[in-house]
């Protein structure tokens, strides 16, 4: 933090330095003591003196204009401009939390209205005020992320929430403000908290449906899913993959793994017979209208498909094992795909032998001492079961 302000210090150089705040996540992130990704500033300058610094003016449909500019060794810096340096109090005020409410200005002096300092350390969410989510209903989903990064919301905030229903004002926010706040909650210290807390509010059905059906489905026949629904169950394996890597993609796949059940008629329950390739068209649909990257609708479809026949490892043949393999490594799920399957029950499945299936799996004929001019003379169908074979004698001397 030292090094960004001394860095602020020298562009705003010849400016009050009193008057050139940092504000929000950027103080919050100094009083942790981490880095955070952005800047984000508060000034008493003259639009024309934003723009002899660099910053260019984006303005939206219902917020102030913001002013941007990146800059090297510090990242993106987003700028609101204010009439007078007295009006940071305002300015603070229409924030969301109060731990994101306090402000320092470039002479180090902090400004703290709301006491977000001490919600700080105390690690609470506390609104800004009583209209800090009628003014942003998004705020919603990000305190949740907040909650879900260990952090645990005063009473007060709690019925600011529950006093209402959300779904009219949301219903007139774009998916991709709470997708990507979905993404960053998958990344926290508590993911499964961001979508119990969905259902405890009983907020954001109109953007994840899935969630809200999920408790009232059973996850399986009793004896293989003690725990019942299959809200709990997908919390559990998304806990337990938790453990492995900090991946939002792992993580994703892991929660939803099992959208396919969602399609089971009824009567069938507690089996979902056909879930794995139901679930591979629904995941498309499914990532398709939250707008996320292809690379999670491509992911989450074929580990919805893959981690039944995953989980039976230990029963497959060896060609079968090759060809999940490879399948998992053109979706680029090689990694991902044994720790979901690895997670889906609570004693785990032994995939110790994964890695070696996937390399084998990706030998190029030459590795595996195919002649090429041998396999010129082949028709395809037989070219393609002849390297199938070489695989699997390749497997068996390793076994």
């Amino acid at each position: 933090m030292t090094t960004i302000v001394d860095i602020l210090r020298d562009i705003f150089r010849g400016y009050e330095q009193e008057s050139i705040f940092l504000v929000g996540g950027s103080v919050r992130d100094m009083f942790l003591g981490r880095q955070g990704d952005d800047i984000d500033l508060a000034a008493a300058l003259p639009p024309d003196v934003a723009k002899s610094h660099g910053f260019h003016e984006v303005i939206g449909k219902s917020s102030v204009p913001i002013w941007f500019r990146h800059i090297k060794g510090i990242g993106k810096i987003e700028m609101v401009l204010l009439t007078d340096r007295s009006k940071i109090a305002n300015e603070l005020a229409r924030r969301d939390l109060t731990i994101n409410a306090m402000a320092m200005n470039l002479s180090g002096t902090v400004i703290d209205p709301l006491n977000g300092r001490q919600d700080l350390e105390q690690g609470l969410l506390r609104a800004c005020s009583t209209s800090a989510f009628l003014d942003d209903p998004l705020r919603i989903f990000r305190t949740f992320r907040f909650e879900a990064d260990g952090w645990r919301m005063a009473a007060g905030t709690e019925a600011l929430i529950r006093g209402q229903s959300w779904l009219r004002l949301l219903d007139t926010i774009p998916v991709e403000r709470f997708t990507r706040e979905m993404i960053k909650a998958l990344g926290t210290s508590e993911p499964a908290r961001y979508f119990q807390r969905m259902l405890e509010f009983n907020v954001g059905d109109n953007y994840l449906p899935e969630i809200f059906r999920m408790p009232f489905i059973p996850a399986g026949p009793p004896e293989h899913h003690p725990e019942g629904d299959l809200f709990t169950h997908s919390t559990q394996v998304l806990e337990r993959v938790k453990q492995q890597k900090p991946l939002p993609l792992l993580r994703f796949c892991a929660m939803f793994h099992d959208i396919g059940k969602l399609a089971t008629n009824p009567d069938d329950y507690p089996r979902h017979h056909g879930h794995d390739e139901t679930g591979f068209v629904l995941a498309r649909t499914f990532c398709t209208r939250l707008r996320l990257p292809a690379a999670y609708r491509t992911a989450l479809a074929w580990v919805s498909r893959l981690h039944g026949k995953t989980n039976r490892w230990h029963e497959l043949r060896d060609s079968t094992k090759l060809k999940i393999a490879e399948q998992a490594i053109k979706a680029g799920i090689a990694e991902i795909l044994p720790l979901v399957s690895m997670a889906d029950k609570a004693g785990g499945v032994d995939l110790s032998s994964w890695a070696s299936v996937v390399r084998i799996a990706s030998l190029t004929t030459s590795e595996l001492g195919i002649d090429p001019l041998q396999l010129e003379n082949m028709s395809p169908i037989t070219r393609s079961g002849y390297i199938q074979q070489k695989r699997v004698e390749k497997l068996r001397d390793h076994h």
